[in-house]
């Protein structure tokens, strides 16, 4: 470690650009090891100079984004980018905004949001860049400057500390809440309801349940007081028949609602992520009346929140595998969702290293609170969880009472081998 600063005298930190050329064997860009050496020359020492900077790039080649191996049985993992995708796409252009029939400006909205507003039963829909954003700009367009009545227990936080009342004030609405955190009723909302008022919100509690001593208005019940219904769903549930499953929905997903279900009940819009339950990219759907998807098209922010050609492409694949009723095939999330124990303990057991052992797996990114399936995977003994998040690629797994457990559920097949090296080595 001594020699690269000996070389530029005793005591003296070696050239910036000398120890960023040494570094060339980590695979970052020049001007990355630059940064990477100036600072371990600034920070330590000339003897350890060498090490440090090793170190630091080391350290930031493993964040650079990167294929990685879910070994944690969560299916939704939020740190992994929540729900797995299976497209590529060619590099080059696209028909994004170009009209192919006449040759002139097209929209983006012809292509994915068509296509999942015919998946979901709606008459129009459109596409931004994520759940939080689906509400912000519903609410803004219809209810800037007016009222929005909530249940008081739907007034709820959701991922990243975003809380609903949060949102709702940015989009210039004024919230009311009714009833209380355990019980509401239509008659809360009918007292509620004036000339100021806007929009009735429901939202969809996909992240935590209330049991017990409960009562709530349902969709059905709501639409018929009068101001348009506006459902946020977050986990987007397409359809409650799973008509894309051969054996129809799981018991899991028995009190799991669904856009088209809602709509049908009566909600004037219902906006879902793209990256849930939909097994999609990251992406919020405002899906619904067409002349009130319009007015969301048409307001300012919508330009702001506008996702781009890749989100679009992957989104107009997974509409595509919906309408083909093949998405239990085609879509990750459901592959992985459908597994049958069974087959995952055989390829657990095919690995032919560490123990086979049974597991529980949830669905995560704040979809089906409380609900786990059976599923089984391999553990060994120790917590190896650092060397193999440093391999390449990196395995995410499980540390359990001093042991790392991978479950299969969320490996894909494919990677089995990768798996099998990985706690080999």
């Amino acid at each position: 470690m001594a020699g690269p600063a000996s070389s530029e005298g005793a005591g003296r930190p070696p050239s910036i650009d000398r120890l960023a050329r040494q570094l060339a064997g980590t695979g970052l860009p020049h001007p990355v090891l630059v940064d990477v050496a100036r600072r371990a020359v600034e920070t330590c020492g000339s003897d350890r100079v060498m090490e440090v900077a090793a170190e630091d790039a080391a350290r930031r080649s493993r964040g650079l984004l990167q294929p990685v191996v879910n070994a944690t049985g969560v299916i939704l993992h939020t740190n992994l980018g929540r729900s797995p995708l299976a497209v590529s796409h060619p590099a080059g252009y696209s028909n994004l905004e170009l009209d192919m029939a006449s040759g002139r400006r097209g929209d983006r909205s012809a292509h994915a949001a068509s296509l999942l507003a015919l998946a979901a039963g709606s008459e129009a829909a459109l596409v931004v860049n994520n759940g939080a954003a689906a509400v912000l700009l519903a609410l803004t367009a219809l209810a800037a400057g007016r009222e929005v009545v909530v249940s008081r227990g739907e007034a709820v936080e959701i991922g990243g500390g975003f809380r609903i009342p949060d949102v709702l004030a940015q989009s210039g609405a004024r919230l009311v809440e009714v009833g209380t955190t355990n019980r509401t009723r239509v008659a809360d909302y009918q007292r509620a309801t004036g000339a100021d008022t806007a929009v009735f919100l429901q939202v969809h509690r996909s992240n935590f349940a209330i049991i017990g001593f409960t009562e709530s208005v349902s969709t059905a019940e709501l639409a018929g007081v009068g101001p348009p219904v506006v459902v946020d769903l977050g986990s987007g549930l397409l359809d409650q028949g799973c008509p894309w499953l051969a054996g129809g929905p799981p018991p899991w997903l028995r009190d799991e609602p669904a856009v088209r279900q809602t709509l049908d009940a009566g909600a004037a819009l219902v906006t879902f992520s793209g990256d849930k339950l939909l097994g999609g990219p990251q992406a919020g759907i405002i899906a619904g009346r067409g002349d009130l998807v319009e007015r969301c098209r048409r307001h300012p922010l919508a330009r702001a929140l506008r996702p781009g050609s890749l989100i679009l492409q992957a989104l107009q694949d997974v509409a595509l595998a919906y309408l083909e009723r093949d998405a239990g095939i085609t879509l990750p999330l459901w592959r992985m969702a459908t597994a049958d124990p069974v087959d995952l303990r055989r390829r657990a057991a095919s690995l032919g290293v560490g123990r086979v052992v049974d597991c529980r797996s949830v669905m995560g990114g704040g979809a089906l609170p409380g609900v786990t399936m059976a599923s089984a995977g391999v553990e060994v003994d120790g917590d190896i969880s650092d060397r193999l998040r440093a391999g390449r690629p990196p395995v995410i797994a499980t540390v359990r009472q001093d042991r790392t457990v991978c479950d299969l559920r969320t490996v894909l097949p494919e990677q089995d081998a990768v798996l099998a090296e990985a706690l080999q080595r």
